[in-house]
């Protein structure tokens, strides 16, 4: 009798691990979260001898502003409670999708906790036959995916084969559902001209010119949303720039600013973040909302990460999916021809970077 698909693949163990940066759960965590930041070489390429010492005298300097930032969010990041929600509806997908599989689905962060190395305990307990790294990061950096990758490959001494997604930066319900929150933004506008500044968390340019694909996939996926959307008045920025060095532009403030020049509003969309955390709930509602005010750049909204959109949810399944068919390291979908076969910058970068 002839297996068909569906039963080969049958009876798998499937551990799916999420990878995300991570969030300070207390004022008394903040200060050991942002060393763990900056003590990472990905973040900080230094020298460990000259790195940790700067990572210890950075977050000292930083720690009473960044306490003051998350107490306006209740003194503590909501990026765990906000992953522990995708994981769950991630893990009612995949047991929907394949339901002969045992599949469970974990979470590893990279600077607090649940850190790398408790995870990779938890999974080699769970003794699965696979396991999928799976990147909260649409977009590849080798600031964030290629950190935890490797962070991922020094902690886990357990079985399984290892499969790795490197990005979707255009895969389909990722866009569909990015436009649907852009879409109900816009309807608050109720009419007044409004542009849609794509906001992503900035890197170095060196980084970029280095090789780093992320502001190639970021542009991707604001392209792929542009035209979902057939929007016409649009831009680009980044935000979140630190240090002396040259980051890509423009920032996130300075498209504000332009918007109140060009005297319209904005709808502000975190378009490389899929939670919500500091970056957004402080920076882009409280202190960029208040730029706004004072450059006359109104309404001034702003869309909501993607969180577990269903739509969002549904592609990282599928990605899931997609991986267990592709050995090692690839982008969403490649098997089958997806998002990075159209991207030249994921063959040189991601795939190889990580």
């Amino acid at each position: 009798m002839t297996q068909t698909a569906e039963t080969k693949r049958a009876g798998r163990r499937v551990a799916v691990v999420l990878t995300n940066l991570g969030g300070p759960d207390g004022p008394d965590a903040v200060k050991p979260f942002l060393f763990n930041l900056f003590n990472d070489p990905a973040i900080i390429g230094l020298p460990g001898i000259v790195r940790t010492p700067l990572a210890r005298l950075i977050s000292s300097r930083r720690e009473k502003s960044a306490q003051a930032n998350y107490a306006r969010m209740g003194g503590g990041s909501p990026l765990l409670p906000e992953t522990l929600k995708q994981a769950a509806a991630l893990s009612e997908a995949l047991a929907d999708a394949a339901p002969g599989d045992e599949t469970e689905v974990f979470i590893a962060m990279r600077y607090w906790h649940p850190f790398t190395e408790d995870t990779a305990k938890a999974v080699a307990e769970f003794q699965p036959d696979h396991v999928v790294l799976l990147p909260l990061y649409p977009q590849f950096s080798t600031t964030t995916t290629a950190s935890s990758l490797k962070a991922w490959r020094e902690a886990y001494k357990g079985p399984g084969e290892v499969h790795a997604v490197c990005c979707y930066p255009d895969a389909e319900g990722l866009i569909e559902a990015q436009a649907r929150l852009i879409r109900e933004t816009m309807d608050r506008a109720e009419g007044q001209p409004v542009r849609v500044l794509f906001s992503a968390h900035g890197i170095p340019e060196k980084l970029v010119a280095a090789g780093d694909p992320y502001q190639a996939q970021v542009e991707a996926t604001v392209a792929a949303v542009v035209a979902r959307m057939g929007l016409t008045d649009w831009a680009i920025c980044y935000q979140s720039r630190v240090g002396p060095l040259k980051w890509l532009g423009p920032s996130t403030p300075e498209a504000v600013e332009q918007a109140g020049r060009d005297g319209v509003g904005a709808v502000v969309v975190p378009i490389a973040f899929v939670s919500e955390h500091i970056e957004t709930l402080v920076e882009l509602d409280h202190e960029y909302g208040e730029l706004a005010e004072q450059v006359g750049c109104a309404p001034y909204l702003r869309a909501p990460a993607l969180g577990v959109e269903p739509a969002f949810i549904a592609a990282l399944a599928q990605a899931v999916e997609a991986a267990l068919e592709t050995p090692g390291v690839a982008p969403q979908g490649a098997s089958k021809g997806g998002p990075c076969a159209r991207l030249k910058a994921c063959p040189a970068g991601c795939s190889k970077a990580a």
